[in-house]
């Protein structure tokens, strides 16, 4: 695994984590009643996503362009850091949602 590959598969992991990390503390904000900070959170778990895929999109377009990658259990537990911050993020924003109404 080269240099390059590896700083993708790490962004991938890195930036996967932090997204989930913002999206937890989104949810105890609003839990806590203070759904300005968990707005902020949740945008800074957007934004962390962004650049994880940024990281995805980078090995996907270097597969493409025929350049051989190797798979190792580090570059699977990318995707599936990066799928279930996703899917953790969904789910935050939807309880955010309930905590809010439940507010009002």
């Amino acid at each position: 695994m080269d240099q390059e590959y590896l700083e993708a598969v790490m962004g991938l992991i890195i930036n996967s984590g932090n997204a989930k990390s913002d999206a937890m503390e989104a949810i105890y904000a609003a839990k806590a009643g203070n759904f300005e900070e968990a707005d902020a959170k949740i945008k800074g778990a957007e934004e962390a996503l962004v650049q994880a895929h940024h990281s995805q999109t980078g090995l996907l377009t270097k597969e493409a362009q025929g350049e051989k990658l190797e798979i190792t259990l580090l570059t699977v537990h990318s995707q599936d850091h990066l799928m279930t911050s996703i899917a953790f993020t969904d789910l935050a924003k939807e309880i955010i949602d309930l905590h809010r109404k439940i507010s009002e």
